[in-house]
């Protein structure tokens, strides 16, 4: 019987779910790596003035209008996001913060090297490259699992407070991110739609070859 018990709380402790603020530093560093990297790969989207992602259309749009670089207006954006998690009682999780933060720096340390006039030919290639970059960014800091970024919290907030599919309210906000931000000046072109067509898979597979658990823990 003492075994079986032992064998029992053994299984508890194995089974719970790991802390979103006191992580190992495995979890860590794989969460700030994969937050760097993500913003490396806007930046380089961003670079390629071919058409950024939904959400960085809206930051370049604020950028545009207001005077600050693209990184601070991204952090500005998460932040505006974060207060909205408060009404839909979302949890955030260190990750949450540092996402919040890290993201627009890494864009903006991107476009400092990166040299202001870049031939065509190039920018083109920027494209694929950030793309495979935020994919393989998402898939680090989504394992380490220390919480969601603020759209993706605002996501899944508004899923469960409205009851409309995940994919709906997705495209729903980026859709709207898109147009606000064309509406104030930021980029939208091939990156854009190349972006909508192929982060999706890019994500389920960095989440599938990075991870060590289902994708239902994320």
């Amino acid at each position: 019987m003492e075994i079986g018990s032992q064998l029992i709380e053994q299984r508890a402790v194995h089974a719970a779910p790991l802390s979103r603020w006191r992580p190992t530093p495995r979890r860590l560093v794989r969460l700030l790596a994969g937050l760097w990297i993500f913003g490396t790969g806007e930046g380089l989207l961003v670079a390629s003035d071919l058409g950024n992602s939904p959400w960085t259309v809206f930051a370049q749009g604020v950028a545009h209008q207001t005077g600050v670089s693209v990184g601070t207006a991204t952090i500005a954006t998460s932040l505006a996001i974060l207060c909205a998690w408060v009404p839909l009682r979302q949890a955030p999780g260190l990750g949450t913060i540092l996402n919040a933060i890290l993201i627009g720096v890494a864009i903006d340390v991107t476009l400092d090297l990166l040299p202001a006039s870049i031939p065509l030919g190039p920018r083109i290639g920027l494209i694929p490259a950030g793309i495979g970059l935020v994919a393989l960014g998402s898939g680090l800091y989504l394992t380490s699992r220390l919480g969601p970024g603020p759209r993706d919290g605002l996501m899944t907030g508004l899923h469960r407070r409205t009851g409309h599919s995940l994919r709906f309210v997705r495209v729903c906000l980026e859709l709207s991110a898109v147009a606000g931000g064309f509406a104030l000046g930021g980029v939208v072109g091939p990156g854009t739609l190349a972006f909508a067509l192929l982060i999706g898979p890019g994500v389920q597979f960095a989440v599938h070859s990075l991870g060590d658990g289902g994708t239902h823990t994320l």
